[in-house]
């Protein structure tokens, strides 16, 4: 029987905690934590390894496929073998890619000639942006979304936005992106078709807010409509494993209002499954939308690494990629360890 979120059904005992499970701050959590952490380490480990040999263990010559033909001699070949190392033995460079990571060095971009890192930090802010916000209004609705459908489970709503959130989950969001530039911009006029700010304009100003805040209109409303399905679908279906059991029950025939029995009981323990979506896809905020960065010209980390793609600027791609790859295991650590914090019972 599931634990009632709130004290105001007395009727119900709250079992002891198994065996070996501890409170929140007591040695079982402790342990959970570590073994947590332990296997967070050999995941990002495992990635940075597979970073480095991704791209050297394919057929060919590396430098001729970075250099794209510009090499008319071999002396220009060698010499760019010795600039990146790429002449050395694969061990040799393995070690060195190794130190470098350890300074945060991800080495120098063959199209724009700046430090890899810089590059990153400097389109990260924008994908934060974007991508951020588009994560925070899909909880929000979505969530609300799920409560009402579950809570009214066969109504019009609960068919009108199970139906919705489906077909939207379902359409490829660059292809809803072009349809919105269609209708919004190119037809109606209302938004820019892209870019993250107009030319000539500061974007720090107040009036540079506007017209970012103009630029984003479109590709948020384009992550949000299709990030609603994770959070909606999901908290739905939770909420409704929860409305039959018997603390749900019990606290109505308590009295209670059914707003109260929904609100302090039932949503409080399906928003645990929630609660562990939100954490992950928290993740998913730093590796950006790719097909909407290209969509709409934004320059984030997701059309970097398109551009990226295109000269090939392979040190330009291994550090986003890394950077992706930890950002998606740091959520993922954290939301086994906010679900263990939550619910006792997954320590065991």
């Amino acid at each position: 029987m599931t634990i009632p979120a709130s004290a105001d059904v007395a009727s119900v005992t709250t079992p002891k905690p198994r065996s070996g499970s501890g409170s929140r701050s007591g040695p079982g959590y402790r342990g959970y934590v570590l073994r947590k952490c332990l296997g967070a380490l050999a995941s990002l480990a495992f990635m940075i390894v597979l970073n480095f040999f991704l791209f050297r263990v394919l057929p060919g010559d590396p430098a001729r496929t970075l250099g794209r033909g510009r090499f008319r001699t071999r002396e220009q070949l060698e010499a760019f073998n010795r600039t990146y190392g790429l002449d050395e033995p694969l061990w040799r460079q393995f070690l060195t890619y190794l130190g470098n990571l350890a300074r945060g060095d991800l080495g120098v971009s063959l199209r724009y000639r700046v430090p890899v890192s810089q590059l990153i930090m400097d389109r990260l802010g924008t994908t934060l942006l974007l991508v951020g916000i588009s994560t925070i209004l899909a909880t929000i609705i979505g969530v609300w979304m799920g409560i009402r459908s579950a809570w009214k489970r066969g109504g019009l709503f609960d068919r009108f936005s199970t139906g919705g959130s489906l077909t939207l989950y379902s359409m490829p969001e660059w292809w809803l992106g072009l349809m919105f530039i269609a209708v919004f911009s190119v037809g109606v006029g209302l938004f820019p078709t892209g870019g993250l700010h107009s030319v000539g304009v500061d974007p720090w100003s107040p009036a540079g807010w506007l017209d970012v805040a103009r630029h984003l209109a479109l590709p948020v409303a384009t992550l949000t409509l299709a990030y609603l399905a994770d959070y909606a679908l999901i908290m739905r279906s939770s909420l409704l494993d929860e409305i039959g059991e018997e603390y749900v029950t019990t606290a109505r025939a308590k009295g209670l209002r059914d707003v109260q029995v929904r609100d302090r009981h039932a949503v409080r323990n399906a928003l645990l499954p929630t609660t562990t979506v939100i954490a992950l896809n928290v993740g998913f905020v730093v590796t950006g939308a790719i097909t909407v960065e290209t969509v709409f010209s934004i320059p984030g980390l997701g059309l970097l690494a398109t551009e990226a793609l295109k000269v090939p600027d392979f040190w330009v791609l291994q550090g986003a990629f890394l950077v992706a790859s930890a950002a998606v295991i740091l959520a993922n650590l954290a939301a086994n360890l906010l679900y263990g914090l939550l619910d006792p019972r997954v320590r065991t």
